[in-house]
């Protein structure tokens, strides 16, 4: 069985972001199809959406639904759609999911060397979390979380590199900082 960890989503009760190991799916975005246990929910109105954000299932509640009655329900068929993993299918019709997909995977890639190379001398991680619409979202682990230099390494190290690599990217953002960090001026 694949382990999944809810996660809420800040502002949206009626999601949960369900963390799943690396490497389970790649990129970002909508599906065109899901599972049977999956497809079932969202048949009788359990869920209304199902959508994939890096390293995550992300699941949003039907109309008049709760997560203290259906959290259980998802959960479970949540775990054996995962099983299944022919039955998800990508939206095709959505480029910026195909543009997510590939930043994702140089995200991932520059973590993998350069930059987590760096981050990792000095004791330290950044996991990549999610891409989703040109954001990156990572988080700091070992001596980064709330080192004064992470901003550096962060901007001058993983930002430019990203850039270089893939103009489509719009941010990155740590997960320990609650409002934007840096990024493209809007």
């Amino acid at each position: 069985m694949i382990p999944v960890h809810p996660q809420q989503v800040p502002g949206r009760p009626d999601r949960l972001r369900w963390i799943i190991p690396a490497g389970t799916f790649t990129g970002s975005g909508p599906l065109a199809g899901v599972p049977a246990p999956l497809a079932a929910l969202l048949t009788d109105g359990t869920l209304a959406r199902v959508t994939l954000e890096g390293e995550a299932v992300v699941t949003r509640l039907g109309a008049d639904r709760t997560w203290s009655r259906e959290g259980a329900r998802v959960r479970t068929a949540l775990h054996a759609a995962l099983a299944d993993p022919d039955g998800w299918v990508r939206d095709a019709g959505t480029a910026a999911c195909d543009d997510d997909a590939k930043l994702y995977a140089v995200a991932r890639e520059v973590l993998t060397r350069e930059v987590g190379d760096f981050a990792r001398s000095h004791g330290g991680s950044i996991d990549l979390v999610d891409v989703h619409d040109g954001i990156v979202t990572v988080r700091l682990g070992g001596t980064c979380h709330g080192c004064p230099a992470s901003w550096f390494t962060l901007h001058q190290r993983l930002e430019r590199r990203l850039r270089r690599l893939h103009p489509g990217l719009r941010e990155v953002r740590n997960t320990g900082s609650p409002v934007r960090m840096f990024g493209r001026p809007t």
